[in-house]
């Protein structure tokens, strides 16, 4: 009876190490998983901006991938900071994923929204100043623009407005910038207003 009892301790014991390790195991797993994910999310984004400057460079009507909906608009310059940035068309979540874009019907309006994700290629908006100079160009041709102001709005209360014959430009990210959370209320919005390229060479 008591080899019985000790077997079956001993098998519990055992079997309780077994689980231990296989819950470790699979943590290890699970933390490699997500370092692997976060590591891969800039590294997407740099190819991904690479292969749509190939399409820019190329007239900007082929599709930077086979399997792509979108295309190069637009390039974005801050350089001050030495920012380049290809533009896309189409704002949906996807798109996000490989490169700013123009919230839909301002590509080719004078007053334009570019929206971008706050930990890749947006993140530089953090420090624009008032005074900063920004380009855009598009096919049909090149603007600068000089930040002018920057906010931070609540996404439930108030929205952005398009002004169609205004020239303005908003840049727009989720806020704060170290948030961990993907999917907060707060927009950080960079706008900015035409300089002549004199005043821009000038300054």
């Amino acid at each position: 009876m008591r080899n019985a009892i000790k077997s079956v301790r001993s098998y519990n014991l055992d079997f309780g190490n077994r689980l231990y390790a296989a819950a470790c195991l699979a943590a290890a797993f699970l933390f490699l998983a997500l370092a692997l994910n976060a590591a891969w999310i800039p590294v997407k984004a740099e190819l991904a901006q690479w292969l749509i400057e190939r399409s820019w460079r190329e007239g900007g009507q082929a599709r930077p991938w086979p399997w792509a909906d979108t295309r190069p608009a637009a390039v974005l310059e801050a350089p001050a900071y030495g920012v380049r940035l290809l533009v896309l068309e189409g704002n949906s979540g996807r798109n996000l994923a490989f490169g700013p874009v123009f919230s839909d019907g301002t590509a080719l309006e004078s007053d334009m929204v570019i929206s971008g994700h706050r930990d890749t290629h947006f993140d530089f908006l953090q420090h624009l100043e008032a005074g900063d100079r920004l380009s855009i160009s598009r096919r049909s041709g090149e603007m600068h623009y000089e930040v002018v102001q920057t906010d931070i709005v609540d996404s439930r209360q108030a929205e952005l407005l398009i002004e169609p014959g205004m020239d303005r430009v908003s840049l727009v990210t989720c806020y704060p910038f170290d948030s961990t959370s993907p999917r907060g209320p707060l927009r950080y919005v960079v706008t900015a207003l035409p300089v002549s390229p004199r005043s821009v060479s000038s300054g």
